[in-house]
């Protein structure tokens, strides 16, 4: 029938198969009696509907004949009348909307974040994004000083972030002031739970991803995660449910690995004992559930913004965030994170069962007025002394980690309180605006 050139189609667009007539569905061969006819029409009837060719085969089993159509893997997208069908696991499914999409753009050798977008000019752009970027560049030296000299338009075509005269989705998320203008639901929701349908309080982090990824990270380690606080001696010592490390990997695995056009954002979901790290899409087809569990690097679902990320120091080693998520729960002898795997997305959960969070902020207005004294205590500092390091800081403040002053300065600077003079060493803040005002 005609029915299963569908079968065939979505064959040929996954990773080949083998269709039997006069078999069963235990496998149990019933035979045909039309076999000679059926050798010729079927490889005939596929050319012609499909484009393709496929092998049939004759076999004997009992004194009865059967056929064995065999269906190659197909390197560009095939269609059964205009509909594109897709083959996986056992079921076989009619490709549409953003699934169609992305099917179409692995097909051209693509990713999503590497298509081309009309109608964003340059000015549009976060100069902040930019200098954090070159910064960040700068220390790592994984790009050439003279590239990161060069102005925003050149160092974007020398990163491959453009395509003849368009910028690539990834300058959007990566360098954008607002990426949610052009792309749905790119942004980050955190939010503390008693129980799983008892909220707290929440944040909703916007801004690019670079910022994305230090805003959430601060938001962590100074609102969800209060440390737990020891002296040994006169040396003051934080400890954290989890480590840092491995948050920021699960974090950064969440940001790269992100199927963008879901228009779903990333959800971070903090409890007493446990946080969950979201994200959705699918993983690279050679990167399955149980390949989580052995040392194997991963594919970026996004590798523009993964390149991005990696060239600014963000991510140390590309592709081994899996290993150190697990290696840094075990140094902290922390059960080693779950991995959860569903068709609509990936979850990471880190859990410490022994852990009790009994200083994290009780509600929102008290998280938000913490969070505005650290800033002003900040910026005290720094009147007094100009030229003072981000350790120095989160030292004489006490209760925040130098991730956590950072995430600060960075805001400050956002709000154009403060600007950095000069270079990290030898240089000094600066600020611009009376705090008092």
């Amino acid at each position: 029938r005609d029915e299963y050139l569908k079968w065939v189609c979505g064959f040929a667009n996954a990773q080949g198969g083998k269709i039997y007539i006069g078999k069963n569905d235990k496998g149990v061969v019933t035979g045909i009696t039309d076999a000679k006819k059926l050798m010729v029409d079927i490889p005939n009837k596929v050319r012609d509907t499909l484009g393709i060719l496929v092998d049939v085969n004759l076999h004997h089993k009992n004194k009865k004949e059967f056929l064995e159509i065999v269906v190659e893997a197909y390197p560009n997208p095939i269609s059964y009348h205009g509909s594109y069908h897709y083959r996986t696991g056992s079921t076989k499914q009619e490709l549409k909307g953003s699934a169609l999409d992305k099917f179409l753009l692995q097909k051209q050798g693509k990713r999503w974040d590497g298509v081309p977008v009309p109608k964003i000019p340059l000015k549009e752009l976060s100069q902040f994004a930019f200098d954090y970027f070159r910064e960040n560049a700068s220390n790592t030296k994984r790009v050439d000083n003279d590239v990161l000299h060069e102005s925003n338009a050149l160092l974007l075509e020398k990163l491959h972030l453009t395509e003849g005269k368009y910028l690539k989705r990834a300058v959007v998320l990566l360098f954008h002031p607002y990426p949610e203008k052009y792309v749905t639901g790119a942004y980050i929701k955190i939010g503390f739970f008693k129980t799983d349908d008892e909220l707290l309080f929440q944040d909703v982090v916007h801004g690019n991803l670079f910022e994305q990824v230090e805003k959430t990270m601060g938001l962590l380690l100074t609102k969800y995660l209060k440390a737990n606080i020891r002296y040994k001696g006169i040396n003051r010592i934080e400890s954290y449910p989890y480590p840092e490390a491995a948050l920021r990997e699960a974090l950064l695995n969440a940001v790269a690995h992100k199927d963008y056009s879901s228009g779903n954002p990333i959800q971070i979901s903090v409890y007493e004992n446990k946080i969950l790290f979201y994200n959705s899409g699918q993983l690279p087809e050679d990167w399955t559930v149980a390949r989580l569990k052995v040392k194997h690097p991963s594919i970026p679902y996004n590798p523009d913004i993964a390149a991005a990320f990696f060239r600014a120091g963000l991510i140390e080693t590309w592709g081994r965030g899996t290993i150190k998520m697990l290696t840094e729960c075990k140094k902290a002898k922390l059960p080693a994170p779950v991995f959860s795997y569903e068709a609509t997305g990936l979850t990471v959960e880190f859990s410490n069962p022994k852990w009790k969070l009994t200083t994290a902020g009780t509600t929102q207005k008290t998280t938000q007025k913490t969070t505005q004294k650290t800033s002003d205590r900040i910026l005290e500092i720094i009147a007094a002394d100009p030229a003072i390091s981000r350790d120095e800081i989160a030292s004489r403040l006490g209760d925040v980690t130098a991730d956590g002053v950072k995430y600060h300065l960075n805001k400050l600077k956002v709000e154009k309180k403060i600007r950095r003079v000069g270079a990290d060493k030898g240089g000094y803040w600066e600020i611009i605006i009376n705090t008092k005002s």
